[in-house]
């Protein structure tokens, strides 16, 4: 499959696809926006790759492990009922200064590479600037989600078929 499509939506996880408490990672905690999960779907039907790229000081900050976050990754993704290709995280705090941590683009260009995508025929979809900017910084299209008119992910779909 990786090769046979060279388009992807570039997700940010909390909130975006689920409310963000702060920290987010019991799986108990999980709430999935409405309209997120048809979607997805939606977005799947016009043949692009789903892919979710989050920030995770969470560990770093020894608030949970990696093992906590999976946990809430396998829940996450029973949740949501699409395919969804892999997920990438960056397990440092804003002050760590590494390179992985959005808005810095080196998760979303390692994602490029390993599924073989085009980032002109990508959108990357967040709720934060840093998401916007890490679109941005590796030559992605960009879409805010706002979970309100004008950002919910049923516009997104609307934009792409436009």
């Amino acid at each position: 499959m990786i090769g046979a499509m060279n388009k992807a939506i570039f997700l940010d996880r909390d909130g975006t696809l689920n409310y963000d408490d702060g920290y987010t990672h019991k799986p108990s905690d999980l709430k999935i926006y409405d309209g997120v999960i048809e979607g997805l779907k939606e977005l799947q039907d016009l043949g692009y790759l789903l892919i979710i790229i989050t920030n995770q000081s969470g560990i770093n900050r020894g608030f949970y492990d990696e093992n906590q976050m999976n946990e809430f990754h396998e829940t996450l993704l029973s949740e949501l009922g699409v395919k969804i290709e892999k997920i990438y995280f960056c397990p440092h705090k804003p002050d760590e200064n590494c390179d992985c941590r959005k808005p810095k683009p080196k998760l979303l260009q390692k994602a490029l590479q390993e599924f073989h995508l085009t980032p002109e025929e990508c959108y990357f979809a967040g709720d934060k600037d840093s998401d916007i900017q890490c679109g941005l910084n590796a030559g992605t299209k960009t879409f805010l989600i706002t979970h309100s008119k004008g950002g919910t992910f049923q516009d997104l779909v609307k934009l792409i078929k436009s």
